[in-house]
């Protein structure tokens, strides 16, 4: 592989419209980005978001390895699946039944409806565990305000997810569950200290990690006390030093989106997108806007080319994210529409006892 399709390869970036338009095209083709993220605004129908999953998996035809085409299905206020799907409750509303055997059925069941529609990845479970009640952007995301429950039901998704052939992720590592800023927006800033975090934040990631999780992702969220200059997802203390070492996480690492407010508003995007690297992280999300994906490849290229980080520190990347994507033996085949009558039935069957009765 060239530098460039291995930079390309640590690209996981969201388009514009509900059809594979040119700057899609583009950065599949051109730039060989690894991955594609879908939100709401991509999709409008089953039968158009299978056409969509179908055709930029055509557009990935003769590149180095298959995409990742991820979604955020949490449940909840978090669903991006259309309308054709049975509605899937909150994590809160599955806490509140505290049985890690219904949280493992709502992992397999999420992984049975994003693959049929042709997603490969699920931005899920949520292991931030619920003890800010001001917070304005995990609530009832999260499955409870104890560690204890988070984990228990937290894994469980996990494996539900992984079951069914759908790769998991993690987030938001360090917890996101003590912030009153939504990161979307502004950077949080939570003053607690290492020992604080280990006590609560981080079981959850620490149970994940122990179970073999595959992937992470990590917050735009400033902890002082461990990094007075970068919020985590920027931080070599906070991924470098304490999520591979001393949790020993050996997996992919991905960023929050990068677009968003809390790194926007405070950092220029290439340099974020470059300390984020030398961090320890492996998959740069950027969700919106082709001209930020040419930012940030840019950024990483000539980062290269100038020495501030090897060739060789790709390459570390590169190996942990081809080696995801073999792990799930993943393929950019084409799905056709599937009948959801089953599937449906399945989950009306399942969330009864959590009062959805949409």
């Amino acid at each position: 592989m060239t530098l460039e399709d291995k930079i390309g390869q640590m690209l996981l970036v969201g388009i514009d419209g509900t059809t594979a338009e040119s700057a899609a095209q583009k950065m599949i083709a051109e730039d060989k980005v690894g991955g594609i993220i879908l939100y709401s605004d991509n999709i409008s129908s089953l039968k158009q978001l299978v056409s969509l999953t179908n055709a930029l998996k055509k557009s990935n035809n003769g590149n180095p390895a298959p995409l990742f085409m991820s979604v955020d299905q949490e449940g909840g206020k978090v669903s991006r699946l259309p309308a054709e799907y049975a509605v899937f409750p909150s994590n809160a509303a599955v806490g509140k039944g505290n049985t890690a055997t219904d949280a493992g059925t709502m992992g397999e069941l999420i992984a049975r409806a994003v693959k049929s529609s042709g997603f490969n990845m699920d931005f899920a479970p949520v292991l931030d565990i619920n003890s800010n009640p001001d917070n304005p952007v995990i609530g009832d995301r999260s499955f409870g305000s104890t560690a204890d429950l988070v984990v228990r039901l937290g894994i469980a998704e996990m494996k539900g997810l992984e079951s069914e052939g759908i790769v998991p992720v993690v987030k938001h590592y360090p917890g996101h569950g003590d912030t009153s800023v939504d990161s979307h927006l502004e950077l949080p800033v939570i003053n607690k200290t290492e020992a604080q975090l280990a006590k609560l934040e981080w079981l959850p990631f620490q149970a994940a990690i122990k179970e073999k999780a595959d992937a992470v992702m990590v917050a735009h969220i400033l902890y002082p006390k461990l990094d007075p200059e970068k919020p985590a997802s920027l931080s070599k203390v906070i991924i470098g030093e304490q999520l591979r070492g001393e949790m020993g996480f050996k997996g992919v690492v991905i960023t929050d989106d990068l677009t968003m407010g809390a790194i926007v508003k405070n950092y220029s995007l290439a340099a974020a997108a470059v300390d984020t690297v030398r961090a320890g992280s492996d998959i740069l999300l950027v969700a919106h806007e082709y001209k930020n994906e040419q930012a940030v490849r840019a950024a990483l290229l000539s980062s290269v080319k100038d020495g501030t980080i090897t060739e060789s520190r790709i390459d570390e990347s590169v190996y942990r994210i081809l080696a995801l994507k073999a792990k799930y033996e993943l393929t950019d085949q084409a799905v056709p529409v599937p009948d959801l009558t089953g599937l449906n039935n399945g989950i009306k069957a399942w969330r009864k006892p959590f009062h959805q009765n949409k």
